[in-house]
């Protein structure tokens, strides 16, 4: 089974991205394939590395950059939800006359055209959040 998975929901506001990263990160051990991850609407806030929650939480943007590096997953984040949320990588910010940038390591800003792919690769499409 080939899955890519949709994450429309910020890290800390709803439960969204956790389901969906204890969903992945099971469907790995299970031996599945995840073609893809994309990160749109309020989603795209799991990608910047500027997050620093408290040290007794957990760090929902690690944790996906760990997960993406142990599995070679392609987290991508959707470049016109990323832009209107302020997440940029350097050729985003540089591209829009920004002085920094903040995407986290192990993720892409890509567009929707890549969630079409992975909905059309994959055997299934599966949403986390609204």
């Amino acid at each position: 089974m080939k899955y890519t998975i949709q994450i429309n929901e910020g890290p800390y506001t709803h439960q969204a991205s956790d389901s969906a990263y204890n969903f992945t990160k099971a469907a790995l051990e299970k031996g599945y394939e995840i073609f893809r991850i994309f990160f749109y609407h309020d989603g795209v806030n799991n990608a910047t590395r500027l997050t620093t929650p408290p040290q007794d939480d957990r760090n929902v943007i690690t944790r996906w950059s760990e997960l993406a590096a142990a599995h070679d997953l392609d987290l991508v984040v959707c470049v016109a939800a990323a832009q209107r949320r302020g997440i940029a990588d350097a050729d985003e910010s540089a591209r829009n006359g920004k002085d920094a940038d903040n995407l986290a390591p192990g993720f892409r800003i890509s567009g929707l055209g890549q969630l079409i792919e992975g909905g059309i690769i994959a055997d299934r499409l599966v949403v986390f959040g609204d």
